[in-house]
């Protein structure tokens, strides 16, 4: 037969449910703050990495838009640079051309060289025409000359090609626009065909031609210029 329990001993009794009751909830809270501290390392290392792949990608993208930005402006410089330097060259050779053009008519001053220089142009018509039958047009003011050099062209042209029979004369009913600055031209087939050999017409076909030329011996070779023009 069992025997009641003293009040002392159910106090005694109460007292270590009591405390087993208590370590068990140390333990249990323990074990929640190490699993809630584990957790929360994770998730702050998680938000950490985030943070810093977010940083990097904004650092990435804004150092990749600061180099494009100045490759645009290495760009756009050195694009400026290249077009004043290119206008500078053209401001020059268009210079040179002018001064070229405006001592034209002075060429025409010294009547020697200026009549062997009308019956090159003559001949070079001639040669270039192949016909019996020309006329020849030049500035009121050269008629004299001119007259001389087509004498002097008609010999040389009959002898070069054995021809007894040639006409060459000089069309005074149409001269030379005003303000030409000299030269002649060699018209034949009937007035259709016209060989524009006047001073400031052989200049445009040197500006042209020669330009290439000319461009080298002022500035040099440029090395990226693959043709020339």
């Amino acid at each position: 037969m069992a025997h009641a329990m003293s009040d002392d001993q159910v106090a005694g009794e109460l007292r270590k449910m009591t405390a087993f009751i208590r370590q068990e909830a140390l333990e249990k809270a323990k074990e929640i703050q190490i699993k809630a501290d584990e957790e929360f390392a994770i998730e702050k290392s998680k938000l950490v990495r985030q943070e810093a792949s977010s940083i990097d990608s904004e650092y990435e993208k804004k150092f990749k838009k600061a180099g494009m930005s100045q490759q645009i402006t290495r760009s756009t410089l050195a694009n400026k640079t290249r077009i004043k330097v290119l206008s500078a060259r053209q401001e020059l050779l268009d210079k040179l051309f002018e001064q070229a053009r405006g001592k034209l008519a002075e060429y025409s001053k010294d009547k020697g060289k200026y009549q062997e220089l009308c019956k090159n142009l003559i001949l070079e018509g001639l040669f270039a025409m192949n016909e019996s039958k020309v006329v020849v047009r030049a500035r009121k003011e050269d008629y004299d000359v001119v007259k001389k050099a087509i004498e002097s062209a008609k010999d040389e042209y009959k002898k070069s090609l054995d021809l007894k029979e040639l006409k060459v004369d000089l069309d005074e009913k149409n001269p030379q626009p005003e303000g030409c600055s000299g030269g002649v031209s060699v018209v034949g087939g009937a007035g259709r065909i016209d060989i524009n050999n006047t001073l400031d017409e052989r200049l445009k076909l040197l500006e042209t031609d020669a330009l290439p030329m000319v461009r080298t011996s002022l500035f040099g070779k440029n090395v990226n210029r693959k043709f020339s023009d």
